[in-house]
């Protein structure tokens, strides 16, 4: 049996007899509250959304069903333990009853029937599917698309420019596409002698928000924490009463990707390997399209991995891409540690959870109430050496690799910082691009000078919005005489203080002209030939966006001898471009995205949501926009958390939008303004100030 309780937020919490009870209740819950949002997501994890959404949901679908990922969380159930498998089954029972009493009814299922004449059929979820949707959640999540963009570099411009546009040391590192910020306080550190954790991961501005705030409790276990909508638990944010764990994105080379030459049989394709010429695994499927054609899929898998890539014409062979995902060779995503993280009542216990985690590798904090704080890597990689995740690896002479886990942990006795840059340690460098620095140098640095000793004190480090690229980027400022606008412009940059705050009018001249620096350079002759067509397929567009990856590699570009005798005139003409612009949040507001969105004729329920932010991509306070392409922010700080151990309920959460998916809920964007402004709520715990929620048919 389960009981459901509700806070002033909307938040459930979830009191069941045992833990079979309690994943079903979770499941049923979820589907309750974002039945729109999971159906969503195993539909992406199936290949299957263009059933729902019609063309939009094309791309994705191809990539999808190319990289077998329904597949994937098939093995992954049948190859769990009973304990997992009967867990994450029963949470899909509960979603299956949601599903059918409540979350069918959701209102963008009926906005899509009336755009497209039709009823689409409900049908119930297969027990892999919350597999399946953790699966999704991270199949892009690696860096493994970065990795066709410095092919696609290498290949337009030559080798020598991997490196300037994809570079690594330094401030002018690639930006990765996801990260977060973590840190830990030794109990010698804070006012109750025991540690706190706290951070915010960053992600895509997805609306239903992407994690959903819950407290799951029976009688082994009370844990409150962050879910992914679909999954059981709480992967990744959970404070379980006597001990609490975070992550941050290691930024791991955690996928192998293979140039592979494809010969056409008659009945299929032979790819070349080191052994020579070896018969792939064709599987063909048709997508069916809502309102549109369908489409036909070849889904080839070579003894490397998944061809995900469209093929390229080359003689009489054809060649593509594959990848190599460690939950898909070994058929494992980690789900072990799904219900072993609830039991954990010690950091260590944490970090033996996470033993068996796979992907994205992470970079865990765990902390108890015995005082003791760790830090770990988690998670499979190839064993691969350092040059080796540079660039795809020639399929005909790759070397295999076996998978390692990294499995460091070590004792945190102080402070204790994690914002995606490269590691000091050569043990856990499993990566090759690395985040600047600048975020876990300025937390570092925060924390060194505020010396905070309760959650309470953490604001300033959360919303600090001092910004990383701004010193890098003012020496390029034009020196000689100038129109008076820019000229008035330029002494404003100057004098400016570096941060990037909503109200600040410098913070708007500096942003305006960095976009209009990455523009034009961008543009230049030199580097024309990054504008050809890529060929991998559309799904890896914003991967390989031209205009996106020149705003990473900015100060590395504007550097470069090549464009040495154009830089002084492209940043005295994006000077003049900028000399007019205003506040940095008049431009700077929230860009909420929601699948209707990319459905013509539907309305996404986004009004009034757009409001000014202040921060920026690379600033702690994270809303990162695409310089040179929009200052709408699309991705950042998608929850924020601060886990007291000394005292739960004194511990803080927030995320940007709400608890419910549906529009018409006042729980469905209530934490937006609390968001904006950096004041997270208190955590609740105690039953008798939650209300009882009785919905029928609960366990």
């Amino acid at each position: 049996m389960a009981d459901v309780y509700r806070d002033d937020l909307g938040i459930p919490h979830i009191r069941a007899t045992d833990a079979g009870d309690l994943a079903e209740a979770q499941g049923e819950v979820t589907a309750r509250d974002r039945g729109w949002q999971i159906e969503v997501d195993r539909l992406r994890a199936a290949g299957r959304l263009s059933e729902l959404i019609g063309e939009a949901g094309a791309g994705w679908d191809v990539f999808a069903r190319r990289a077998r990922l329904d597949d994937t969380a098939r093995r992954a159930l049948a190859g769990a333990d009973a304990e997992t498998r009967a867990f994450v089954t029963r949470y899909a029972a509960g979603v299956r009853r949601g599903m059918s009493s409540v979350g069918h009814e959701a209102v963008e299922f009926r906005t899509l029937d009336a755009i497209f004449g039709d009823t689409r059929p409900r049908e119930p979820w297969a027990d892999h599917d919350p597999l399946g949707v953790l699966h999704v959640a991270h199949a892009l999540f690696s860096t493994f698309p970065l990795l066709l963009w410095r092919q696609h570099v290498a290949t337009t411009m030559g080798d020598p420019w991997v490196d300037v546009l994809a570079g690594y040391g330094g401030i002018d590192e690639t930006l990765p596409t996801s990260g977060s910020n973590g840190w830990a306080l030794h109990g010698s550190r804070t006012a109750s002698g025991l540690p706190l954790l706290a951070g915010d991961p960053h992600r895509m501005f997805e609306l239903p928000g992407v994690y959903q705030q819950v407290r799951l409790a029976c009688d082994e276990f009370d844990v409150v924490g962050l879910a992914f909508p679909g999954v059981p638990g709480v992967p990744h944010f959970g404070h379980a009463g006597p001990a609490a764990w975070g992550v941050t994105n290691a930024i791991a080379h955690s996928v192998d990707v293979f140039r592979e030459r494809l010969r056409p049989l008659p009945d299929g394709y032979e790819a070349l390997g080191p052994d020579g010429w070896r018969r792939a695994d064709v599987e063909r499927s048709t997508i069916g399209v809502r309102g549109g054609d369908p489409v036909e899929v070849e889904a080839i898998e070579t003894t490397r991995g998944t061809v995900v890539t469209d093929l390229r014409p080359d003689g009489d062979e054809l060649i593509g891409w594959s990848i190599r995902m460690p939950a898909r060779a070994n058929g494992d995503l980690g789900t072990a540690a799904l219900l072993e993280l609830l039991r954990a009542r010690t950091a260590a216990d944490v970090v033996a959870a996470f033993g068996s985690w796979v992907d994205p590798v992470n970079r865990v904090l765990a902390a108890d109430r015995e005082g003791t704080v760790l830090s770990a890597t988690v998670g499979v990689v190839p064993d691969r050496p350092r040059p080796e995740r540079r660039l795809p690896l020639p399929a005909e002479s790759a070397k295999p690799a076996s998978d390692r886990a990294p499995a460091h942990a070590v004792i945190v006795d102080d402070v204790r910082v994690d914002a995606n840059e490269r590691p000091a340690s050569a043990d856990i460098d499993l990566g090759w691009a690395y985040a600047p620095s600048h975020r876990a140098d300025r937390i570092g640095a925060l924390l060194a000078t505020l010396r905070p000793r309760s959650v309470d004190e953490f604001r300033p480090v959360w919303g600090d919005t001092a910004g990383g690229s701004v010193a890098a980027l003012l020496p390029f400022l034009p020196s000689g005489p100038l129109p008076a606008p820019a000229a008035a412009a330029r002494d404003a940059l100057l004098a400016w203080d570096g941060r990037m705050d909503a109200a600040s009018s410098a913070a708007g001249v500096f942003a305006a002209w960095r976009g209009a620096l990455v523009r034009r350079v961008a543009a230049l002759p030199v580097l024309r030939p990054l504008h050809e067509p890529h060929g991998f397929g559309a799904v890896f567009e914003p991967w390989l966006g031209v205009t996106a990856q020149v705003a990473a590699a900015l100060t590395r570009l504007l550097a470069h001898p090549a464009l040495a005798a154009d830089v002084a005139a492209v940043a005295e003409a994006a000077l003049d471009d900028a000399a007019s612009a205003g506040e940095w949040g008049a431009t700077h507001r929230l860009l909420p995205l929601h699948v209707l969105a990319d459905v013509a004729g539907a309305d996404a329920p986004v009004a009034d949501l757009d409001v000014p932010l202040w921060g920026d991509g690379d600033t702690v306070r994270c809303t990162g926009s695409t310089p040179g392409v929009t200052d709408r922010a699309w991705r950042g700080s998608v929850a924020r958390w601060a886990w007291d151990l000394a005292d739960r309920e004194n511990s803080l959460w927030s995320v940007p939008f709400g608890a419910a998916g549906d529009p018409d809920s006042p729980h469905f964007a209530d934490q937006l303004a609390s968001w904006a402004d950096v004041r997270p709520q208190r955590v609740v715990t105690d039953w008798a100030r939650l209300r009882p929620d009785h919905p029928a048919g609960l366990v």
